[in-house]
């Protein structure tokens, strides 16, 4: 299947490689001339701007957008509603706004476009393992491009399946969900966010408290000194605090338990914020995820050991850097 790809960073330019290997037929285009040069040398088809890569699609055609929320991908799909044809679909695969969604397919319905929003986890472990999608939009377009989010999901894989399943949507199982009308797969990924927040929080607190356990200010026979690495290591054995979340703290500790090259200055990229609001509109109470989210800001003003953890989480699983300049 043919589909545009606009914006080729960390996540972008392995959706593409994931979708080539798969045998899909990709057009590419990034502001970053290098990063669309090496794309192309990989098997995908470069565009010179959004106009060439439209060009280059056979209708009705399919592009996914690939860039950071708000302004870039604002512009970016007010572009290609001008220059697309009634029948074509707009993707964002970004961690866009839920309510943005539910006004761009609006806007866009006039024209005859389809608008598709996919919450999208993975990272950059995602060539590799696949990609977790929360879909929202009309059932005609994402039954239309199935193929492709059968292409970037995980798949069945080794985990055990489900009791009791039979009959329901077997594309689950597999890693993707059509959740709903537009703005339901952004709203599925915020709060997907939000619990992220809550769990990697519980992970830096509970690691604080270990390592913490050797202080002078314990009593002589109570203290003990504890090597967090082999922690992590037994956890991920069996126990059942063991996660993806967890693989990468023992990652991330096993290569430094001082986590050293981490200052402790954990950024929020918005879902967080965007969940504790959901939650205030729909009265649900929500004590860890809101915890969670105000810890981040106090880490910009003071640094633990558990925040260190945190941002090791973050490069991790998404190569965000928060280290120290050198």
């Amino acid at each position: 299947m043919q589909l545009g790809i606009v914006g080729l960073g960390r996540m972008g330019g392995n959706i593409a490689r994931r979708l080539t290997k798969a045998g899909h037929d990709c057009v590419v285009w990034d502001r970053n001339e290098a990063a669309v040069t090496e794309l192309g040398g990989e098997g995908n088809r470069p565009a010179a701007d959004l106009g060439d890569l439209v060009a280059k699609l056979d209708a009705p055609r399919a592009i996914w957008v690939m860039l950071p929320a708000g302004g870039p991908t604002e512009s970016t799909i007010a572009t290609l509603a001008g220059l697309l044809s009634p029948g074509d679909v707009i993707i964002d695969g970004g961690n866009t706004f839920y309510k943005d969604d539910i006004r761009r397919a609006a806007e866009l319905e006039p024209k005859g476009l389809h608008y598709v929003d996919v919450g999208t986890s993975g990272g950059v472990w995602g060539l590799e393992r696949g990609y977790c999608m929360m879909i929202g939009g009309t059932k005609e377009a994402v039954d239309r491009l199935d193929p492709i989010f059968a292409a970037l999901a995980p798949g069945l894989g080794d985990i055990p399946r489900t009791p009791g399943r039979e009959g329901r949507d077997s594309r689950v199982e597999s890693g993707y969900m059509h959740c709903g009308p537009a703005g339901s797969g952004h709203f599925v990924k915020m709060v997907h966010n939000g619990i992220e927040y809550g769990l990697m929080q519980a992970y830096a607190e509970g690691f604080e408290i270990l390592r913490h356990k050797d202080s002078t200010a314990l009593p002589e026979n109570e203290r003990f000194t504890l090597d967090l690495a082999d922690v992590s290591e037994v956890w991920r054995r069996g126990s059942v605090v063991s996660s993806w979340l967890l693989d990468l703290s023992a990652i991330a500790l096993t290569k430094d338990e001082q986590l050293s090259d981490f200052p402790g200055e954990v950024a929020d990229s918005g879902e967080g914020r965007w969940t504790v609001m959901a939650a205030i509109e729909e009265a649900v109470s929500a004590e860890v995820l809101s915890a969670a989210l105000y810890t981040r800001f106090r880490s910009r003003q003071d640094h633990t050991f558990g925040e260190k953890l945190l941002s090791a989480m973050r490069f991790q699983f998404g190569g965000h850097t928060e280290f120290k300049s050198k």
